[in-house]
């Protein structure tokens, strides 16, 4: 379920003028681990912005530039914008407002500094990042700014470790080396997938940290990826143009040789698929997301065009996917308050009259505000035939409801 909530955070520029220098480890050290929280499948970073405020970002090889979607805070330091900049979402469906702003300062102290960093920022909020995933961001920062260094990621520690390529071991113990393809700052494998048993399909695929669900694969790139028969009608997630709309449904196989993946969670997406569009997205098919990458650590060297993969203990754990049918989004100071937004058609929610708009106060005896978004979304995913009490209130009215999970996929 909680896949559902996942942003697409893929932008694409209509223009040019646009540099970034990227960060460097301060004098004397040869590697630096970054902390980072992993919150709904995401990777964030907090970074000192201009010596004078710490900022959260999402941690995002799937984008091209680094980017602050909330206006407010460059405009409570006076910073200048220097032009209009056009971008469209990774959904190509919408054109959208972003400035230019040259030489902003980000740091790690005593770890890492982009001195003169230029970024993008937002007209306007358009992520909404903290209603999907219950979570103040500030914005998403372009995994290439440290593609000087070897990367490490490190899922179940939550550190990402940048090596100084002298002092790099160029065959890590345990890893499998994948080469990667280099495009406008973005990775991308070339591997295939089996939607079907035997059905099996040439995939160039975006390895991107930007996004939480586990596979999005684009329908109208090729015959052979479309949505299996006991797929499901779902929001994808939430791009920059708004919802994302499209089925959920499992592939067969994955191939990430020797540790390749089965019965995998996958999304399918319908784009628009004219060339101009394909051009921009690299004539991609979709992409692999942080709920497939959280299963390995994950090296990536931009310089050599290659990736590395270790296998965690978790690493074949079955796909569980939503088993309620609810949508849900967080609001509030807090973001505490949560909001049914969407519910399945014939699923356990659907089947006791939950509707849209519903707000959820109460589950079992815990009160829904000392929850996060995340708790709740993953008793979502508890076992078949596990009853969830709710607490819902709607038209200002306290109503109480029964739920019985059960597989929708």
């Amino acid at each position: 379920m909680k896949w559902r909530l996942a942003l697409i955070l893929t932008i694409f520029l209509a223009a040019q003028g646009f540099a970034q220098a990227g960060f460097l480890l301060k004098p004397g050290l040869k590697q630096v681990d970054i902390p980072f929280e992993y919150r709904n499948n995401f990777i964030l970073i907090t970074l000192l912005f201009n010596d004078a405020v710490p900022l959260k970002f999402i941690f995002d090889t799937g984008a091209e530039h680094t980017v602050l979607s909330k206006r407010e805070v460059s405009d409570l330091l006076h910073i200048r914008y220097e032009r209009e900049f056009k971008i469209t979402g990774s959904d190509l469906s919408k054109e959208l407002i972003a400035y230019l702003v040259r030489q902003v300062k980000f740091e790690i102290p005593g770890k890492i500094l982009a001195a003169k960093e230029d970024i993008l920022v937002l007209q306007e909020d358009y992520f909404r990042f903290e209603e999907y995933a219950g979570v103040n961001v500030h914005g998403i920062l372009a995994a290439n700014v440290f593609a000087r260094y070897v990367m490490k990621i490190n899922y179940a520690k939550k550190v990402i470790t940048l090596y100084d390529r002298a002092h790099f071991q160029e065959k890590p113990e345990g890893f499998a080396p994948y080469p990667l393809e280099i495009m406008r700052n973005k990775i991308y494998i070339n591997t295939h997938i089996e939607v079907l048993r035997d059905s099996i399909t040439p995939v160039k695929l975006l390895i991107d940290t930007g996004a939480g669900l586990p596979l999005l694969l684009f329908t109208n790139t090729n015959a052979l990826l479309q949505p299996p028969v006991n797929s499901i009608p779902s929001n994808i997630g939430m791009g920059l143009g708004g919802y994302l709309q499209g089925f959920t449904g499992r592939i067969f196989h994955l191939n990430l040789e020797p540790f390749s993946l089965n019965q995998v969670v996958s999304f399918f997406q319908a784009i628009d698929t004219s060339a101009p569009n394909l051009a921009q997205i690299n004539y991609r098919n979709g992409l692999i997301g942080n709920s497939i990458l959280s299963r390995y650590q994950v090296i990536l060297d931009y310089v050599g065009g290659k990736m590395w993969l270790k296998p965690t203990k978790n690493y074949k754990s079955a796909f569980v996917y939503d088993r309620s049918g609810i949508s849900l989004i967080a609001s509030g100071l807090l973001l505490n308050t949560f909001t049914i937004q969407n519910v399945l058609p014939y699923s356990p929610a659907w089947n006791v009259d939950i509707r849209r708009g519903d707000e959820i106060t109460k589950i079992g005896y815990t009160p829904a505000n000392l929850l996060s978004l995340d708790e709740i979304l993953h008793m979502f995913q508890k076992k078949p035939g596990k009853k969830i009490k709710l607490v819902l209130l709607r038209d200002g009215k306290k109503i109480k409801k029964t739920i019985v999970l059960k597989d929708l996929l």
